[in-house]
């Protein structure tokens, strides 16, 4: 099959009490509200032409598609935090409480600042963890083994303790929702909760195998330059950021790509076992919305910025240009 032949690869994101999904124009959120309604929030991509030139480069191309990311995901946690506890025809300016508060706070600390965590702390702790033992286990080899170890504890550990949150767990069961039904739009089946929820909740594209990339990645760049004394091997921690997470992002692509091949699908496990950690098997009202979110996914993307109602379900939309 040629490339131009094959289907387009879909993504997502857990958010709060919802599900969003993103094809090449557009993305779309569900959330379930507190009437048990199903509410819609659309973002149309915008194409900026450097991006664009940007992302047909390797390792520049990742980069690109993690701001992306970012910017993007921000608006849709934004309209699932503020919404889904908000009975329609409530008023919509109201006063916060401390534990919705709190519940944003939370799934930013999952999305956006649980990333740059991962990246500058656990780029730089373990480091100096590893120093702690210079004496016992002296060399770059030793040293840079164990600043991965480091690297990988606190990693495992940080994700365990939040998913072990109510709160979290559950947007963890939305991210499991998520993957359950892009494993059976790319295996032709009909997207109804029976099928979906007899598919796995782990997929080789997920951002969590990405970040537990850059671990793997990151020791074996760091083999390449000195790590004494100290103060020089800070600097080139930082530095290298933006090269391990390219050369990760190509590795994830790398490990999606040859899946399907016996030998080669081990590849991906690393990051698939992670994702234990950071899915659960959602209900089936949680499979619903991500249904949901999905379909109307599809019929933005052939139908631009109409708004279609099915069923006789009101689905109310707002088209944002996303901004750079």
């Amino acid at each position: 099959m040629s490339k131009s032949n094959q289907p387009p690869a879909y993504g997502g994101q857990a958010l709060v009490e919802g599900v969003m999904f993103g094809g090449k124009q557009h993305t779309v959120t569900a959330i379930r509200r507190k009437d048990d309604s199903i509410d819609y929030f659309y973002v149309a991509k915008k194409q900026h032409p450097i991006a664009q030139k940007l992302k047909k480069i390797p390792f520049l191309r990742g980069i690109v598609a993690l701001i992306e990311s970012a910017g993007i995901g921000t608006k849709h946690l934004n309209f699932s935090s503020d919404r889904y506890d908000v009975m329609p025809g409530e008023e919509e300016e109201h006063t916060e409480e401390p534990s919705k508060l709190a519940m944003i706070i939370g799934v930013a600390a999952v999305g956006v600042l649980s990333f740059l965590f991962s990246k500058f702390v656990f780029t730089l702790v373990p480091v100096f963890i590893a120093e702690l033992f210079s004496s016992i286990a002296p060399g770059k080899t030793a040293q840079i083994l164990l600043e991965s170890f480091f690297k990988l504890v606190l990693l495992l550990g940080y994700l365990g303790a939040i998913s072990m949150t109510p709160f979290i767990k559950r947007v963890f069961q939305y991210h499991g929702a998520e993957h359950k039904v892009i494993n059976a739009y790319e295996r032709g089946l009909p997207l109804t909760v029976k099928n979906i929820q007899a598919q796995s909740r782990l997929h080789y594209r997920c951002g969590s195998s990405f970040i537990l990339f850059t671990v793997i990645v990151g020791m074996f760049i760091y083999f390449l330059v000195p790590t004494d004394p100290l103060w020089l091997r800070i600097v080139n921690r930082i530095l290298l950021i933006p090269v391990v997470l390219g050369v990760s992002f190509e590795v994830l692509q790398l490990t999606n790509a040859v899946r399907n091949i016996p030998i080669l699908k081990f590849l991906g496990y690393p990051g698939l076992w992670l994702q234990l950690l950071t899915t659960k098997e959602p209900d089936d009202e949680q499979v619903e919305v991500a249904i949901k979110s999905f379909e109307m996914l599809l019929e933005v993307e052939v139908n631009g910025a109409e708004v279609v109602d099915i069923a006789n379900e009101k689905r109310t939309a707002e088209i944002l240009p996303v901004q750079s």
